[in-house]
């Protein structure tokens, strides 16, 4: 593994490369803001705008929201442009207090709200499959996040929908697909989180199409046909965490009052109990978790030095979720055991070393990392982190 030397991710991210000097892409794009035309940017989006509303035949967009301080942050900008939006959410089977109260606090903010909930008999063999397949809990969160609103703004007759920020601008894609504004079928299925599957793809004797549509989304041609443009509004407006959190605040948001619930942050994060496990498991593949991406983010936005990041890293240790394994696993009607044998079958081990009986990334970041046997399972051992 080798690291960015500005930031602390690792080549081994999806889509993130580093260059002859050994700086990350993620940090190339970022460096780029400082001489972005934010006020162009702007009456770019007041055309984007005008446009929609000019289309509109009710609702002039389709906002996706979780109730999170970037959804609060999206509402708040097309209320302010004008726009009625519709904000759409998929319902997480392990929604969380906090995120339903901040959903609710967001719907209150004076928009039209569909909390759209899949058969949770469907979700859980999605889930387990993909688990299964790919070492991933998370290919039905995202397939729903995505094509559930596509498909009803076909369905509305809605000609714009509204995303946050660019994933591949602000964590490392390319050029073209880092800086665009459009989310296409092609961004889609490099940066959607599904390992280039689509619903299709899932079809078999356990899972009917019937079953799969909340997931099947309209074909990029479909679209075109409607008119229906997907932006992201971190193209027109700059997007850092600690600025939207600013804005969700002022409108109600509230974050995580025991501390984060995954990662740096105590706001992000926070509506779902299983997003923690997606975020987990890119420890056993990549050699990172949740903490690396945001503590990057903070150093590139001049808040934390990288020395600072690895120091908060080597303080906060480890960070299993274990009650959240105990809640996923309730919800597949897996034992822990199995979960376990499940998460070992995709350790990487062109980057996991056994030594001493204990795995061990080669080349870590942190010298002296305290890696120990866990305890909590005889079918693995694995870093404290």
């Amino acid at each position: 593994m080798q690291y960015c030397q500005q930031c602390i991710l690792p080549d081994t991210r999806p889509n993130l490369t580093l260059n002859a000097e050994g700086v990350c892409n993620g940090c190339l794009s970022h460096a780029t803001k400082e001489a972005i035309d934010w006020q162009q940017r702007e009456h770019l989006f007041q055309s984007v705008v005008a446009h929609a509303k000019s289309k509109a035949k009710g609702y002039d967009c389709i906002v996706p929201v979780s109730g999170g301080k970037d959804s609060t942050w999206q509402i708040v900008r097309c209320l302010e442009y004008g726009l009625k939006p519709l904000a759409v959410t998929w319902k997480s089977p392990a929604r969380t207090a906090i995120g339903q109260k901040n959903l609710d606090n967001l719907v209150s903010l004076g928009v039209d709200h569909i909390d759209y909930q899949i058969n949770p008999k469907v979700e859980r063999v999605f889930m387990r499959k993909a688990f299964e397949r790919y070492g991933s809990t998370a290919i039905p969160m995202h397939m729903a996040l995505f094509n559930i609103p596509l498909s009803l703004a076909l369905r509305f007759d809605i000609p714009l929908v509204v995303w946050g920020e660019n994933s591949a601008f602000e964590y490392g894609g390319t050029a073209k697909e880092s800086t665009g504004f459009e989310l296409d079928d092609t961004w889609l299925k490099k940066y959607g989180v599904t390992h280039g599957t689509r619903a299709e793809d899932w079809m078999d004797q356990d899972l009917s199409a019937e079953d799969l549509v909340p997931y099947l989304g309209p074909t990029a041609a479909e679209l075109k046909r409607h008119k229906v443009l997907a932006v992201f509004l971190g193209y027109y407006f700059p997007w850092d965490p600690t600025q939207t959190l600013a804005v969700a605040q002022d409108h109600g948001f509230q974050g995580r009052a025991e501390g984060p619930k995954t990662g740096y942050y105590d706001y992000a994060d926070i509506d779902d109990d299983f997003i923690s496990i997606h975020h987990f498991l890119k420890w056993f593949k990549f050699g990172f978790t949740r903490s690396y991406d945001n503590l990057s983010l903070e150093i590139r936005n001049g808040r934390l030095s990288r020395d600072e990041a690895i120091a908060w890293l080597i303080q906060r240790g480890d960070e299993t979720p274990h009650e959240d394994i105990q809640s996923l696993c309730a919800f597949l009607e897996i034992s822990q055991d199995s979960f376990w044998r499940i998460v070992e079958s995709f350790r990487n081990e062109q980057i996991w070393k056994r030594k001493e009986g204990v795995w061990k990334l080669d080349n870590f970041l942190i010298e002296n990392w305290p890696w120990r046997a866990d305890a909590d399972s005889t079918h693995r051992t694995t870093a404290s982190i």
